[in-house]
């Protein structure tokens, strides 16, 4: 009786029925959502050019993002607290009206080439510039509005967070439908019209919501419908948000740049994480969460025990697996810690505070992960790290301090961990076959401690520690880490200092023997540029062609191998984005190929889309592309537009050479159909060679080569050289507002 009275005095004062009210909130805050997530990978994909597709611009991006949901909801919070009623509505209309100043969205004026260091700051603030206002619009919005319906009146308002389900939903679709739906199927300019037309009709849609209000301006929010819910929260209560929205967050960064270091920095490697991150909302938010809590809690043991195993091996023998298995670990992760999150959420009257310190977690952890981790680490320590903080969310690892005999046990793993840790580190480490048999005995231990939050995570984290350090010791070196990745540089125990990129090897010189040094003689090329690589015949082909001395063009530089083709009177000039790689190939200390071979080389530094074009058209015979951040593509340089670039800055008769070994994707294909648009023929070599031998450092490559005519390839054209010739596929052109990542990975593997 008492309810009916109060929905009908619900409907007398906001004129609405409740079913049309419930959706008006529900669509507003649903599109809301979209608008947001819809927005972040589609700037990044139009600002990740000028980076040179370094995976490294979505995390940067990434903490941009979650400070902006932090400075919305900290708005939403004070605007709610201090200026109820129907001034918060006053003022968030005008609040958005004035990010309309921002669109149609696009890089701001002013914000050209990165710098040469402080990319990650140069990041945030085109971030801020361009599209500050409308996402800090947007993200105050799901608090706000939540707040509002829980004034309406309508009987849902006692506990309206589950409408941050019907928020998530929203983010969830936006994300999931861009690679799939809008980036294959609109080009960047429309899409940043179409989200405009968003923009404008939910300010529409907020309008009526605060018409609503309006007219319920003075209703208190509904008490909540738990009877223990409405205390008001303690510190420690926020100090527990804060940890459990930290940890999934920079769990989200951290697993989003070890899925993409191997295979690109492209939108849908962006949004299958943060997806799947949102999902983890959706659910456990619900009033009866589609994967119950408890499930979650085995499920997240399993997939963390599994992605151990991966990580103590390095990888699986499939891409799609590794990936699954990262996934699968990080899902069950944030849903654990999400659902913690959830079954300690306080009532309505709380609830702007509590999104308040939710997001401030979510920002800590993106900038401990996206910012710090790179600059006070030199290998890529958050991972492991984060893996462990994520099992001491469960629940009971950390509650009512340590027992004695819980401390016992991390004494005895300490001291198993430093045993395995100095066996690991020794002269002579473990053969892997000991070593992954450790591991797995550690993994069963972890079945048998699975009972107990806190021993479970010791195990995974010794586990993960013996891995860490059998790696570090199989790679003694020197590691330097900067925004484009992690560059290492070691001997080997045969005679070779070795230059590795993430997990793949971008260069190797053998070392000479200080007892019989030769000066005079020049370092040899190895790795993919030895002297039977295609990308020697490329050099030799030219050469046959035109005696004299060439003007090469080199877009990325590694150790410098191919500067040992340099004959006298050669023009050499290298683009390279890293400073770091700049760094260890001009030091005769790391490799001595440059300074030997080609000294008087220039080196352009910055994104060689932007340095290569201030080249005078016509500049070089040979235009060599090979830049890849560890096996990673960087898509911006195998697009038609970039093709027309390099085809611009080619002499008549010159050849663009690409080199496209990759272990995940076939290219071929992709490179053919940009020369075709651009008017050129390709021809592959993919053939292996009976001098190559891995254990010498002569490794076999895939390399693309574009003319404009069959002569102009030279001895390439013979049919025994094993260059064939490639037609385009009858499919869509990769451009800079396109690409296919899925198609090659599939094509690779069906071949």
């Amino acid at each position: 009786m008492a309810a009916r009275k109060q929905k009908n005095q619900a409907g007398r004062a906001l004129a609405l029925p409740n079913g049309v009210l419930l959706g008006l909130f529900t669509l507003a805050i649903f599109l809301s959502a979209a608008l947001i997530f819809a927005v972040q990978p589609m700037f990044t994909k139009l600002v990740l050019p000028r980076l040179g597709g370094s995976p490294s611009v979505w995390s940067v991006a990434m903490v941009f993002f979650q400070a902006a949901l932090l400075a919305g909801y900290a708005y939403a919070h004070l605007i709610t607290r201090y200026l109820p009623g129907r001034v918060s509505i006053v003022v968030h209309l005008a609040v958005l009206l004035l990010a309309l100043i921002s669109l149609p969205l696009t890089i701001a004026a002013g914000w050209g080439r990165p710098p040469v260091s402080g990319e990650a700051f140069y990041l945030i603030g085109l971030f801020t510039v361009s599209i500050g206002l409308p996402f800090f619009a947007l993200a105050a919005n799901a608090p706000l509005l939540q707040a509002w319906f829980a004034r309406t009146g309508h009987p849902s308002a006692r506990d309206p967070y589950f409408l941050y389900a019907a928020s998530n939903v929203g983010s969830f679709l936006a994300l999931l439908s861009y690679p799939f739906l809008v980036e294959p199927l609109t080009r960047l300019g429309e899409q940043t019209r179409f989200w405009a037309f968003g923009f404008y009709a939910l300010i529409v849609l907020v309008a009526l919501c605060g018409a609503v209000l309006w007219q319920a301006t003075g209703r208190r929010p509904l008490q909540p419908a738990r009877a223990g819910a409405a205390g008001a929260p303690t510190w420690r209560d926020t100090l527990i948000w804060i940890a459990l929205a930290a940890v999934p967050s920079a769990f989200l960064v951290a697993v989003t740049v070890h899925i993409s270091t191997d295979v690109a920095a492209a939108p849908l490697l962006w949004v299958l994480p943060l997806a799947l991150y949102l999902a983890t909302f959706v659910i456990v938010f619900q009033t009866r969460p589609v994967i119950p809590h408890r499930f979650a809690l085995a499920a997240q043991a399993v997939t963390v025990a599994l992605l151990t195993g991966v990580y103590l091996n390095g990888s699986t023998d499939s891409i799609f697996m590794t990936i699954l298995i990262n996934l699968a670990a990080f899902f069950f992760t944030a849903l654990v810690c999400h659902g913690e999150l959830a079954r300690r959420r306080p009532s309505a009257r709380y609830l702007t505070s509590f999104y308040l310190w939710m997001s401030f977690g979510g920002m800590i952890g993106g900038i401990s992960a996206g910012l710090i981790a790179p600059n006070i680490f030199n290998w890529v320590a958050e991972y492991p790290v984060l893996i462990v903080l994520g099992l001491l969310c469960r629940p009971g690892a950390l509650d009512g301090g340590i027992a004695p005999e819980r401390l016992v046990w991390l004494l005895l793993f300490g001291i198993a961990g430093a045993i395995a840790l100095h066996v690991s580190h020794s002269e002579h480490p473990l053969p892997e076959g000991k070593m992954m048999a450790i591991a797995a005995s550690i993994l069963f231990l972890s079945v048998i401690f699975l009972r107990d939050s806190l021993k479970f995570a010791a195990v995974v984290a010794l586990a993960l520690a013996v891995g860490v350090v059998y790696q570090v010791g199989s790679y003694q070196g020197e590691s330097v880490r900067n925004f484009f990745g992690v560059h290492k540089i070691y001997d080997t125990a045969d005679g070779y200092r070795v230059l590795l990129h993430g997990t793949t090897i971008h260069g190797a010189e053998a070392l000479i023997d200080e007892d019989t040094p030769a000066p005079d003689v020049k370092p040899v090329p190895l790795t993919y540029y030895h002297a039977n690589s295609g990308l020697a015949q490329v050099i030799n082909a030219m050469r046959g062609k035109r005696p004299g001395a060439l003007r090469f063009g080199v877009i990325g530089l590694g150790s410098g191998s191919i500067a040992c083709y340099a004959r006298e009177g050669d023009i050499w000039n290298f683009y390279e984005i890293d400073p770091s790689i700049v760094d260890v190939a001009t030091n005769p200390g790391y490799f001595t190929f440059l300074t030997s071979c080609a000294p008087d080389a220039k080196i352009v530094l910055g994104d060689a889309r932007l340095t290569l074009a201030d080249a005078n058209d016509g500049a070089y015979d040979l235009i060599i592309v090979d830049a890849f951040t560890s096996d990673a593509i960087p898509i911006h340089l195998l697009t038609q537009e970039a093709m027309a670039i390099y085809l611009k800055k080619l002499a008549p008769g010159g050849i663009v050479v690409m080199h496209i070994s990759n272990r995940h994707m076939e290219l071929g294909s992709v490179v053919a159909g940009i020369a075709q648009a651009n008017g050129l023929i390709t021809r592959q070599n993919s053939r292996a060679n009976e001098n190559e031998d891995s254990d010498r450092y002569l490794f076999s490559s895939t390399v693309a080569a574009c003319a404009r005519a069959d002569a102009d390839f030279g001895a390439l054209a013979r049919q025994e050289k094993g260059w064939e010739p490639l037609p385009a596929p009858a499919r869509r052109v990769w451009t800079d507002d396109y690409s296919n990542i899925v198609g090659a990975m599939l094509r690779n593997f069906g071949e």
